[in-house]
């Protein structure tokens, strides 16, 4: 398995803005074009943003440098995907913060401050991130992050405005601000020198997934993972791969695999991934049903994949967090149930509608 390189925290620059915003594309013109200009007109008084391109062809790069000169470029000489290509860039960015941002994201002009201030005012505090909205219909979640993320008894994310496939219209329900387990990868701020000292994101995953195991690895470091919905982006989604390729599917599956192997103590994995593995069953035959061969060839060839990378897979925590009881703790997904069984079997369609007794203490709740 390709292991990262090692991002050295004393390669952070000194004398640096708040914040830096990483924006990682590759062969996107056209959706760079819609967003980047959003992104430049944030109002902040302390911030830069990085573009890391990743060998485009198309021209990318150029324009951005063209109709941005304030924008920092970086040429990758390689595609470096998504996860090879923030971490190189994180090695470059000089804020205190850093903000993972997708290219084909649309932010409102004050998204960044909120974000900023809840950092600062806790320093348990590892990760935030903004409220997401579709970007073609503006009041509807979207799918990839909604209002901050979770994890069912068996590892199922789901989120605060979206569970499975059906996305809530936002009408304020979700607007509390707090902890909850993941923060997208789509929209998320970090702390610098806690990024770098986790190791960043992993890099064998290329994408997908990969926010959630970083979070899950701070969390049991003792940070704490927040939505701020007082920030808002809208997400155009699906720019790297559509909902329904196959391709997605494998990373998707392969990548949750290794993020439980990794971050569940061993027992908790022994005792409950015997019944994932039927669930996971259930999912193969679903799109064998439903004509999609590609789709369930995914799903056996991403647990091929997960058991063969698992044996050297070991997690990188960063130093405690302030006032954190001990360097590494045991933390388990935030919900006791099964959102695969309350979505199919009982009709439970969004998050509000899911038992308030079978979520932990410590996040938000219905």
């Amino acid at each position: 398995m390709t292991r990262r390189e090692t991002i050295d925290p004393s390669d952070i620059p000194t004398g640096r803005p708040s914040v830096s915003v990483v924006i990682v594309s590759w062969n996107a013109l056209d959706i760079v074009r819609r967003c980047l200009p959003s992104v430049v007109r944030t109002n902040h008084p302390s911030f830069e943003i990085v573009f890391a391109d990743n060998a485009s062809t198309d021209g990318t790069p150029d324009w951005v440098e063209a109709n941005h000169p304030g924008v920092r470029v970086i040429r990758h000489s390689e595609n470096l995907r998504f996860t090879r290509g923030n971490n190189a860039a994180v090695r470059q960015a000089r804020g205190r913060f850093v903000v993972l941002l997708n290219n084909d994201v649309e932010v409102d002009p004050d998204w960044l401050s909120p974000l900023v201030d809840r950092m600062e005012a806790d320093p348990s505090i590892g990760a935030v991130q903004p409220k997401l909205m579709q970007f073609d219909d503006r009041d509807r979640f979207e799918y990839s992050g909604a209002s901050g993320g979770y994890l069912d008894r068996f590892g199922y994310p789901f989120t605060r405005g979206r569970v499975f496939f059906t996305m809530e219209d936002d009408a304020g329900q979700y607007d509390q601000a707090g902890p909850v387990f993941w923060a997208t990868g789509a929209a998320v701020m970090f702390r610098t020198e806690v990024y770098v000292a986790a190791g960043g994101l992993e890099e064998s995953f290329d994408m997908h997934m990969e926010e959630i195991d970083l979070c899950w690895r701070l969390q049991r470091a003792g940070y704490r993972v927040e939505a701020v919905p007082e920030s808002v982006i809208w997400h155009i989604g699906g720019a790297s791969l559509p909902s329904t390729s196959s391709e997605k599917a494998y990373l998707n599956f392969r990548n949750n695999l290794l993020t439980l192997y990794r971050n569940w103590p061993r027992r908790v994995w022994l005792r409950r991934f015997p019944v994932r593995a039927i669930l996971d069953v259930l999912a193969v035959l679903r799109a064998i049903l439903a004509g999609r061969p590609r789709e369930s060839a995914a799903i056996v060839r991403a647990y091929r994949d997960a058991h063969r990378m698992k044996s050297s897979f070991t997690a990188s925590l960063p130093p405690s967090a302030p006032g954190a009881d001990a360097d590494s703790v045991e933390v388990d997904t935030p919900y006791e149930g099964s959102i695969v069984l309350d979505y199919f079997l009982f009709g439970r369609r969004t998050f509000s509608e899911l038992p308030r007794s079978r979520f932990r203490g410590g996040y938000l709740r219905p």
